[in-house]
């Protein structure tokens, strides 16, 4: 038996889950036209769920999400993979801790990957969701595995589910492709706050001990257990 055929049920529920997780991504403001994309870890296969290339969010369903291996190629689908799938499958082979990768090009967090700068940590929220700045990966090309290989050097040495890549747009992930996306509409509202903020002067920083118990007490304590 495939791995696909061992693992159909759990890739028709990420189906369902990832092809509606991508209403977050226009709804947030996070996209336009057909830019970014959403993708899920099969969870015991060397498989992932992600967004086909080139097609409209109103016009994606479950049964057009795009399975492919961890090396990028198509085990199951009729349509081609976004053209992010090698790059997010380097992710997941080399962080394997990872469930769900996101890429955006939200506007704000553009505009400071555009000038290769990390997004200081000068806010409650971003000590929370990020434990730290949001890093600065470095440039790389489109359409093989380089972003990815820039996304897991920038993020194995970060707490932050979120990275800039500079000149291009903002990867993140998470434990599922849930969290991720919530990284995604996260990092923006940081952006954005962060970039009105130095409009009015210099931001006041967060002493790192604080950023710390912050951090601690949002992933550990926050919400309901």
């Amino acid at each position: 038996m495939s791995a696909v055929a061992e693992a159909a049920a759990t890739i028709s529920q990420l189906r369902v889950q990832v092809s509606r997780l991508h209403a977050h991504l226009p709804a947030y403001g996070l996209v336009v036209w057909t830019a970014g994309n959403v993708s899920a870890r099969v969870p015991g296969h060397d498989l992932m769920v992600i967004k086909p290339s080139g097609v409209a969010y109103d016009e994606l369903t479950p049964e057009n999400m795009v399975v492919c291996d961890l090396h990028g190629q198509v085990v199951e689908g009729e349509h081609a993979p976004s053209s992010d799938t090698e790059a997010q499958a380097y992710v997941y082979r080399e962080l394997p801790d990872v469930g769900g990768v996101v890429h955006t090009h939200s506007p704000y967090a553009v505009a400071w990957a555009a000038r290769g700068e990390a997004i200081p940590c000068v806010t409650t929220m971003c000590a929370d969701e990020f434990g730290g700045p949001i890093p600065v990966g470095p440039f790389a090309v489109i359409g093989d595995d380089s972003i990815g290989r820039g996304i897991v050097e920038t993020l194995r040495g970060s707490r932050s589910p979120a990275v800039l890549m500079q000149n291009h747009g903002v990867f993140t992930v998470g434990p599922d492709a849930k969290s991720a996306v919530k990284a995604a509409v996260m990092c923006e509202d940081v952006a954005r706050s962060v970039h009105l903020a130095r409009q009015l002067g210099e931001p006041i920083p967060i002493e790192q001990s604080a950023i710390d118990h912050l951090y601690d007490r949002y992933q550990n304590v926050y919400g309901q257990r």
